[in-house]
């Protein structure tokens, strides 16, 4: 059978579609790659074994019948396993959700992928209710970094960055809330895009921080990106956050360059508290581009503090009647974090909140001067797997929060980022971000740093 665990989504598709390969050898070989690889790695949850092969036969069945093929025909995808799939309970990472009766309909977003002619192969692991950085699940075992797998894959969604960075599937689906696509894209060495605030339906996805919560895909190349964000979007009235604009494919336009793009760097918070790896990544990228500005997002710190009040007391709103019923059943670094959240004083969060539409107002004035800003991911490659804590700027402070110190302040207010991956002995990641509905700008520059071999994918070495 041929190894195509390290083709390009775009390039199984286009292979599908000319009948050089069915959909269904794609679906077995990925198929037998997971049971190889994932005990190692611990990326899925749950397989949807003949799910997948009626849908890579259906695929199969309208190229062989002439019908038109879809721009991801016969491509294996997961998704993070706060997605509801028709039959299986959505876990959303925890022990209580497994009670939960199966679910009754698929999320549209996974909906979407099957009509671009994708292939679903099942559910990922995840930080328990998405309240994590690290990948690290007391139930379901840690996700294992496939570039040092004694490491970290970040989370919330470590699942999703485990498979796609692993070789089991090219594209996966994860959930960002405070960086959760962007921190294990970043660690696991992929592109990641967390899409502007509202732009992608959360329909039939279990909540986190109903103001905060964006979904998005993980993928090894920008065209994968691309073409599994064009699939995806259209409004949907299911989710009364969901915009109600027409789709703004972005594929066509990925070749188009950065000239005359206005493109700086962000400097004050985001130059601080980081690794040299970190710093190292920026440069490189900020070389590459030809960056010569800088700009001071205003109150980036105060605007990580408003974001971990909200996120604390949204979380332990949705959570509460969980929290009285079954509190030995939470892992206990996230019911604590709940808990403390429930006792938030409601003046700080209605501040928080006050402050947070003052911040976006200030944030979005700086797109009046320039089309980008580049900023780290994280403040360092992947932490041992169990690490506590780490040293930056010379203090010691937990792992779990401050993966997360540069992009709390930029999903706070829902901007679109895509992340980067700079190569390194472990991978790291930069983020570009962009002005709301600007997916376009973030991914022509992914593509040019893609093409100039700058941020690349990095394959991980197999024993």
């Amino acid at each position: 059978m041929e190894d195509i665990a390290w083709h390009s989504a775009t390039a199984i598709a286009g292979r599908v579609a000319t009948g050089a390969l069915t959909a269904r050898a794609v679906t077995e070989a990925a198929l037998a790659r997971i049971e190889a690889r994932n005990p190692v790695l611990n990326a899925f949850t749950d397989i949807t074994a003949e799910r997948a092969r009626a849908q890579a036969d259906r695929v199969d069945a309208a190229r062989a019948a002439g019908r038109p093929m879809g721009p991801l025909s016969g491509v294996p995808f997961a998704v993070k396993n706060l997605f509801d799939i028709a039959g299986l309970p959505t876990r959303a990472g925890s022990a209580i959700n497994r009670t939960r009766a199966p679910a009754a309909y698929d999320s549209p977003l996974i909906t979407r992928l099957e009509a671009a002619g994708g292939v679903l192969l099942g559910a990922l692991n995840m930080g328990e209710y998405a309240y994590d950085f690290t990948g690290e699940n007391r139930h379901d075992g840690p996700s294992r970094n496939p570039h040092d797998l004694a490491r970290m894959t970040g989370g919330s969604s470590g699942g999703s960055g485990g498979a796609v960075a692993g070789g089991l599937v090219p594209l996966a689906l994860g959930s960002d809330t405070n960086g959760s696509i962007r921190v294990p894209a970043a660690l696991c060495g992929l592109f990641g895009l967390k899409p502007t605030y509202g732009r992608l339906p959360r329909t039939h996805s279990f909540p986190f921080v109903g103001s905060f919560d964006h979904l998005g895909p993980l993928a090894r190349s920008v065209e994968d990106l691309a073409a599994a964000y064009d699939a995806m979007q259209g409004h949907d009235a299911g989710d009364p956050a969901c915009a109600d604009r027409p789709p703004e494919p972005v594929s066509a336009s990925l070749g188009k360059g950065i000239a005359g793009l206005r493109i700086a760097r962000a400097g004050g918070y985001f130059r601080r508290s980081m690794m040299p790896e970190a710093a190292h990544a920026v440069q490189h990228i900020a070389d590459a581009l030809g960056i010569a500005s800088e700009v001071e997002i205003p109150e980036a710190a105060r605007a990580r503090a408003a974001a971990f009040l909200i996120t604390t007391a949204e979380g332990a709103a949705l959570h509460l009647g969980r929290l009285r019923t079954r509190p030995g059943d939470f892992d206990p670094d996230v019911r604590d974090r709940l808990i403390a959240g429930a006792m938030v004083p409601a003046s700080l969060v209605i501040q928080a909140q006050k402050f947070r539409r003052w911040y976006r107002d200030a944030v979005l004035r700086l797109f009046e001067h320039v089309d980008a800003i580049i900023a780290p991911v994280t403040p360092c490659p992947a932490p041992l797997l169990g690490q506590k804590t780490f040293m930056l700027d010379g203090v010691e402070l937990p792992v779990r929060p401050n993966l997360g110190i540069f992009t709390q302040p930029i999903s706070f207010i829902g901007l679109p980022v895509a992340a980067v991956p700079v190569a390194g002995t472990l991978p790291t990641g930069v983020q570009i971000i962009t002005a709301p509905w600007r997916e376009d700008i973030a991914l022509r520059i992914a593509r040019h740093l893609e093409a100039a071999g700058i941020a690349v994918a990095q394959r991980p070495q197999e024993p």
